[in-house]
């Protein structure tokens, strides 16, 4: 049954989450405090499983999640977890997403003005809604084609500007530019879902914006938002007083590239997008680790 949960975790989506807090730190590092630091990767982590287990919860509650779906098979939808077991775990995670958020920030704004307390607070509490209710509910975003700006928002701008401000209670306008990174990179991982998932989307009345939109332009998209994504963490770094060493993450951008030529070549497969998944969630992961690097050395 262990396994069972940790398949319906889907712990494979925890580097792109962890980039935002990784991204983050790297912008404070001068500030860097352990405790933050690892209270923040927790309570990401409860906050992306919550995320997983209520998609989860979402899509097989409206039918999207049937014999016809491209990707690997749910929870629910499998017949290993029922409903009322999966609401259950979404509630143990709501309370240990709550729990651990606060403890970080009444840890890291300890000596600072109760306004900036009461910010974060609102701020996480909003994190949990958000991440129940992508499919979940009747009002559910992700089925109004508002997942993008969502995932843009609170992967990118709230996540990196968010840990960055637990460590030095202040806010830069340049850090948005890295912040824009992780945010258009997530976006762009989310797009992939769903253009590989849009004809049974369609059919399932999952008003995605590859649905609106159409296939042949969700990829006009999707390169857009990558080449803003790399433009951005590029502008950032050379319009500071920078070192060579700090353009090391350019590295991350190879795959990326290479990525880019593979979706341009897909035609009427969508099953085709869905390793690239992988690939942009890695080459995030692996863009703010050597972003962080560069803030070390």
């Amino acid at each position: 049954m262990i396994g069972i949960w940790i398949k319906a975790f889907r712990l494979r989506t925890l580097p792109l989450a962890f980039s935002s807090i990784i991204t983050g730190t790297a912008l404070a590092f001068d500030k860097f405090d352990p405790i933050i630091f690892s209270l923040a990767l927790a309570t990401t982590l409860f906050l992306q499983v919550l995320s997983n287990l209520a998609n989860d919860y979402g899509d097989a509650e409206k039918g999207t999640d049937n014999e016809n779906r491209v990707g690997p098979d749910r929870a629910i939808q499998s017949g290993a977890i029922s409903k009322s077991q999966m609401k259950k775990a979404i509630i143990i995670f709501v309370i240990l997403s709550f729990s651990f958020g606060v403890s970080l920030v009444a840890y890291a704004m300890r000596n600072a003005h109760l306004g900036y307390t009461l910010f974060l607070l609102i701020t996480g509490i909003l994190s949990i809604v958000a991440a129940i209710k992508y499919t979940a509910g009747k009002t559910a975003y992700g089925y109004k084609g508002l997942g993008d700006l969502f995932v843009f928002i609170f992967f990118g701008l709230v996540g990196v500007l968010g840990s960055k401000f637990l460590y030095t209670s202040s806010f830069e306008l340049a850090s948005l530019l890295p912040a824009m990174t992780i945010g258009l990179f997530s976006v762009a991982v989310l797009n992939l879902n769903n253009m590989r998932d849009w004809e049974n989307d369609k059919a399932s009345q999952k008003n995605t914006l590859v649905v609106k939109i159409g296939l042949k332009k969700a990829k006009k998209y999707h390169f857009t938002i990558l080449i803003l994504g790399i433009a951005s963490s590029i502008a950032y770094v050379l319009q500071i007083e920078f070192r060579l060493v700090e353009l090391t993450f350019i590295l991350a951008f190879i795959p990326v590239v290479l990525h880019l030529r593979t979706v341009a070549k897909i035609k009427n497969n969508p099953t085709e997008f869905d390793p690239e998944l992988k690939k942009v969630a890695l080459s995030t992961f692996l863009f703010s680790l050597l972003f962080l690097l560069s803030a070390i050395v």
